[in-house]
């Protein structure tokens, strides 16, 4: 490993003026990732500033019904929260089915917004892989590419998104508070993640000395009978191969709602537009959940190996929207 220098700080400005003020020092918080990275070489900061003592950990309720999650947040304690669990069980699914506990108690939401790729290319400093090194390649389109993406992808990347909890606050459309040197600005989690295109490297809006201070998932209504459905080659501790985050709301027989976000299969969390359009107003039944899904996948670009996840996308889809339509009945 090499070496690098240690600054704690107890203060939002502080921590922004001393990463800011140095390209190559790093926010470190939970350090679930970050750590992890700096030991393999990936990452390689000069310097990092611990801001687990800033005041920006709290979990509270909106007086609009909403819900702020701080960006130091821990997984499980959003996973646990009361306000969550009964409005946003779609999160707390997320959040439970995202990491062992342990990683849960210690990883916060923040980190996990801006959590790297798990693609083995990119952890590998042998492997041309252009998120590490621009302009070198990607060794995943004709290597291993399994677990890769077949959603949104470029001729420089392919790697998937790795977050389960970016899903689900996807589909609850979620705004990012950000602070940094030139002070405090939003960004709607539909923005907050960036497909690779002709620069892989570059995964959010975020400048360097911007920091994360919170989450806000804004009332939702329907939200309280979602659903997180995450398909995996085991049941524990491991990454998804197809996800859905569903929000639906039935009236009279048909969709009067949907909001439908995907995870394992894209290189960002992703909003189910097409899917979504093609549930407007139809009937609530398998028919219509499985030419929604299909419609979805129809612009995949499979791989090698990963030509599967277009029919498992699908499949996944279609349950958790059948789950959340029983839900959505049961409660009306």
């Amino acid at each position: 490993m090499r070496p690098f220098s240690y600054t704690r700080v107890s203060d939002p400005a502080t921590a922004v003026e001393e990463v800011a003020s140095d390209p190559d020092s790093a926010f470190l918080a939970g350090g679930t990732t970050e750590v992890d990275l700096i030991r393999i070489g990936v990452a390689r900061p000069r310097r990092v500033v611990d801001i687990n003592a800033l005041p920006i950990s709290r979990i509270e309720e909106a007086p609009d019904g909403g819900v702020r999650l701080g960006g130091l947040a821990r997984m499980s304690d959003v996973a646990a929260h009361p306000v969550v669990r009964e409005r946003y069980p779609v999160l707390t699914r997320a959040l439970e089915s995202g990491a062992s506990p342990q990683l849960r108690n210690m990883a916060t939401m923040g980190g996990n917004m801006m959590q790297r790729v798990r693609c083995s290319y990119f952890r590998d400093g042998d492997a041309a892989c252009n998120k590490r090194a621009p302009g070198s390649g990607c060794a995943a389109i004709g290597g291993v590419n399994r677990g890769h993406a077949v959603l949104g992808t470029s001729e420089h990347c392919i790697a998937v998104h790795p977050s389960d909890a970016a899903v689900a606050l996807t589909a609850l459309e979620a705004v990012v508070r950000l602070r940094g040197p030139d002070g405090e600005r939003s960004v709607p989690v539909g923005d907050f993640f960036l497909p690779p295109g002709d620069t892989p490297e570059r995964e959010h809006p975020v400048e360097h000395g911007e920091l994360i201070t919170a989450i806000d998932v804004p009332p939702v209504p329907a939200a309280r009978t979602s659903v997180y459905l995450k398909v995996r080659d085991r049941e524990s501790y491991e990454f998804a191969l197809a996800s859905a985050a569903v929000v639906l709301r039935v009236q009279d027989g048909a969709v009067a709602e949907a909001r439908i976000g995907l995870g394992g299969v894209a290189t960002t969390p992703w909003r189910a537009h097409r899917a979504e359009e093609a549930l407007a107003g139809a009937p609530a039944e398998g028919a219509s959940y499985e030419l929604a899904a299909v419609r979805e996948m129809r612009e995949a670009v499979p791989r090698s190996m990963n030509a599967y996840k277009i029919e498992l996308a699908e499949r996944t889809m279609v349950r958790a929207l059948r789950t959340a339509a029983a839900r959505a009945e049961g409660v009306g």
